[in-house]
């Protein structure tokens, strides 16, 4: 009896072993580009996005600036029904959204009216208030995670620009107009103070935030008699930007010798002062109270 032995041949398929190394290696190259991708020019596209996000903040503030001030001036003129008494809405965008598909962070803002920022005095006195009259600002922050965080701030009728780098700069000037006379120079100031309603001072997040801002009332301070060593002192956390506006305004009588404008100290405390030189200072302030209610909802 014989026994037949079968032998099976194997045949060894290098087809299919080389579509799965295409396979892993068209996978790895995908990977290799998204990486590069992510690590190289997501950033670039974050940053410039951020960048883009900021000079829309800035062309909103300047609109916000520019409402307020008609509700400063049209509210001061006392007509029956002034332009000042209706509320307005300005819309300032908080942040940015992330990129969708990739790996990156949204940059998100807060409104908010912080009070008694700074502060205006002047020798002669301001109506005998020998502490100074206090007022209150509008702030903007963006927490930028690409480009650098900037905040914007509505002090005293200007616009501010604050940033890590840099320091602070005035990016629009404060309502102020300044005659030459004979025997003095006249500092002509319309000065909003924005006064926060309780519960709605403050927003954040990445969309876009109301401010209502309406007139409310106003005080004029009453000119006094020149004297040889007049100022008027700006008590502020933003001396750069102060400083480099005055002097801006102000840059003709400077020239000329009648005034000096620089930072200092005054009773230990730094402050933009405003030294009369050959003429008198003399101050004529407005100062208007805008009501200022931040985020959805208003209170009446």
């Amino acid at each position: 009896m014989k026994i037949r032995i079968k032998y099976k041949r194997f045949i060894e398929e290098k087809q299919a072993v080389a579509g799965v190394i295409e396979a892993i290696l068209l996978i790895a190259l995908v990977a290799i580009i998204i990486s590069i991708i992510q690590i190289q020019y997501i950033p670039e596209i974050m940053e410039e996005r951020e960048a883009d996000h900021m000079d829309e903040v800035s062309n909103q503030f300047s609109y916000l600036k520019a409402m307020i001030d008609i509700q400063a001036l049209a509210g001061t003129i006392g007509v029956d029904l002034p332009l000042g008494q209706i509320p307005i809405l300005t819309q300032i965008t908080l942040g940015s959204k992330e990129l969708p598909y990739f790996v990156t962070a949204p940059s998100y803002g807060e409104l908010s009216i912080e009070e008694n920022t700074a502060k205006i005095m002047a020798n002669p006195p301001i109506d005998d208030q020998i502490q100074g009259i206090p007022f209150s600002s509008i702030f903007y922050h963006a927490y930028n995670m690409y480009f650098i965080p900037q905040t914007y701030i509505f002090e005293g009728g200007g616009i501010i620009l604050n940033q890590s780098t840099g320091g602070s700069v005035m990016r629009a000037d404060p309502s102020i107009s300044i005659r030459n006379m004979s025997d003095k120079i006249e500092m002509k100031f319309y000065l909003p103070n924005i006064i926060g309603i309780s519960g709605k001072k403050s927003n954040s997040g990445i969309g876009g935030c109301y401010i209502r801002t309406n007139y409310s009332s106003y005080k004029t301070y009453s000119k006094t008699p020149p004297v040889d060593n007049s100022y008027v002192l700006i008590y502020t956390n933003y001396l750069n930007a102060w400083n480099q506006s005055l002097n801006r305004i102000f840059g003709e009588e400077i020239k000329n010798g009648y005034v000096n404008i620089a930072i200092t100290q005054h009773n230990g405390k730094d402050v933009v002062k405003i030294m009369s030189v050959n003429k008198p200072v003399v101050l004529d302030l407005t100062v208007v109270d805008i009501y200022g209610q931040v985020g959805p909802g208003w209170v009446i």
